[in-house]
């Protein structure tokens, strides 16, 4: 049975020491999708939102939060992101999808920092867009992948 690396011998949290760990470059892939109705989609594609460009706001705000994730996450080490990105692509007409990356050259990886980018982006698309569209769901927050560190690549 894998220990949870979060715990140490008598269950209390702990911040996981990495000091041992090589310096590797990392990378992770993260995405989530938000589901609405075909008009929000099309809205926000064309730019047409009161509230500004919807997608622009969304990118500076995942990649605002990649670099905050160590403040959201109490454990996370803070790490000096080399970059971070974030897309976006319409699903057919009722679905945008976003993928968020990160890369930094440090001595653990950055999974909950894409997956942050992800999860931050997604909430600021529901907070531009909630005015005419109170419904939309934010769906499958996942990893897609990681490169680097001891445990080497993993892929969805």
């Amino acid at each position: 049975m894998t220990r949870l690396t979060h715990l140490d011998e008598h269950g209390a949290a702990r911040m996981v020491d990495v000091s041992a760990k090589a310096v590797t470059e990392r990378v992770a892939r993260a995405a989530a999708t938000v589901a609405m109705q075909p008009a929000t989609l099309a809205e926000i594609f064309a730019g047409g939102n009161r509230k500004g460009d919807v997608l622009a706001v969304a990118r500076v705000a995942g990649i605002q939060a990649a670099k905050r994730t160590s403040d959201l996450i109490p454990l996370c080490h803070p790490l000096p992101l080399s970059t971070a990105s974030v897309d976006f692509e319409a699903e057919g007409d009722a679905k945008l999808k976003i993928t968020a990356a990160c890369q930094v050259t440090a001595r653990t990886g950055v999974e909950m920092e894409a997956l942050t980018a992800a999860s931050v982006a997604a909430l600021t698309v529901y907070d531009m867009c909630k005015a005419i569209d109170r419904g939309m769901r934010i769906e499958a927050v996942e990893l897609l992948s990681k490169e680097g560190g001891r445990s080497g690549a993993w892929q969805r």
